[in-house]
């Protein structure tokens, strides 16, 4: 390791306004046995790191800490009982937090291989996207080919992978987006639908008479209700964000247990429908060998998608890591399509 290197990191001291991160510098770590340090090229901004600024993510450590959900990087080091081949490699991880840092301690079983020609950036929008968007679309909702399917925030960043990927497996896709995304949602061949028209549970049935096959829900609340309703006889709601209570004060659990215990009730229905809350994380702690499994498998699916040219990487913007608190902002602004990507 170049041991003239300096160690950069974002730090979310508290529940802060976006210019309240502070930039931290320090010695790079070094790789304990197990661990890999990976030199990041490229991590994100996803909605996680906006609930953790308003502290209304569902599990997040105590202030202060470093956020950052996924990175892309360089193996730079390993230590002991690691392959020596691993490093000079580029790797994907899934971290929750850590990821805002020019230097990231990883187990290195929880790296997943980023194939040749795919760029960091590019890898990074698929990160923690691709492989939620692959998992609600194959191990939960099940999806086949013929099927129709609603998207809430179609345009969003799990939203627009999860579309190319049902359109792959030869799903009809409903998305709901604001208007100005409608064009690009064509394009793509999703039927947009106007979040911001009225009902959008009426304009929905207006398409699908019979109900949908599976309904993608990142916004919780009340609205939930409506998408379970939606479903057709054997049909799937895969729940997997609380959007709605983003700006909400009182108990950050409460609204995920609000609609655990909604899925929890539908389930018991004898109606053939099914309800999920999806959580990427689910598994982890019981079973560690099994979900690290499942990850590389389902990531490495989805690398192949971008490489074949049957998913694309939406990157907004590339922001050095100094420049973070530009990057939330950016990110929150709703006014951009794709991922906002921190570089190096």
């Amino acid at each position: 390791m170049n041991t003239t290197e300096e160690l950069t990191e974002v730090v979310l001291p508290g529940k802060v306004e976006p210019e309240g991160l502070q930039v931290r510098h320090g010695a790079v770590p070094a790789p304990g046995p197990g661990q890999v340090v990976v030199r990041m090229e490229a991590t994100g901004v996803s909605f996680a790191e906006q609930q953790m600024r308003r502290g209304r993510y569902y599990d997040q450590p105590p202030f202060p800490f470093v956020p950052g959900y996924d990175l892309v990087g360089t193996v730079q080091a390993a230590g002991e009982g690691v392959g020596t081949d691993l490093v000079g490699t580029r790797v994907a991880a899934l971290t929750k937090t850590g990821g805002w840092a020019s230097h990231v301690l990883v187990d290195a079983a929880d790296t997943v291989p980023v194939p040749e020609g795919v760029g960091a950036a590019e890898a990074e929008a698929m990160v923690v996207n691709g492989a939620t968007a692959w998992q609600m679309l194959h191990r939960k909702a099940r999806v086949r080919a013929g099927q129709t399917v609603l998207v809430l925030g179609a345009n969003g960043g799990v939203g627009s992978v999860l579309v190319e990927l049902a359109r792959v497996a030869g799903v009809k896709v409903i998305g709901t987006a604001s208007v100005r995304h409608h064009d690009a949602l064509r394009e793509r061949g999703v039927t947009p639908v106007d979040y911001r028209a009225g009902d959008v549970a009426a304009q929905v049935r207006a398409l699908a008479p019979g109900g949908v096959d599976a309904v993608f829900d990142h916004v919780g609340g009340r609205g939930v209700v409506d998408s379970w309703r939606l479903l057709a006889p054997g049909g799937a709601l895969v729940s997997y964000g609380t959007a709605s209570t983003l700006d909400d004060e009182g108990s950050k659990q409460w609204p995920v247990l609000k609609i655990i215990a909604r899925v929890w009730v539908w389930n018991t229905l004898p109606n053939g429908r099914r309800a999920y809350f999806y959580n990427l994380w689910a598994g982890k702690a019981l079973a560690k060998d099994r979900f690290r499994a499942r990850l590389r498998a389902d990531l490495t699916e989805v690398f192949a998608a971008l490489q074949r040219g049957d998913v694309t990487a939406r990157i907004a913007a590339r922001l050095p890591l100094a420049r973070a608190a530009e990057a939330v902002r950016l990110a929150e602004s709703r006014t951009v399509s794709g991922k906002v990507v921190l570089t190096a």
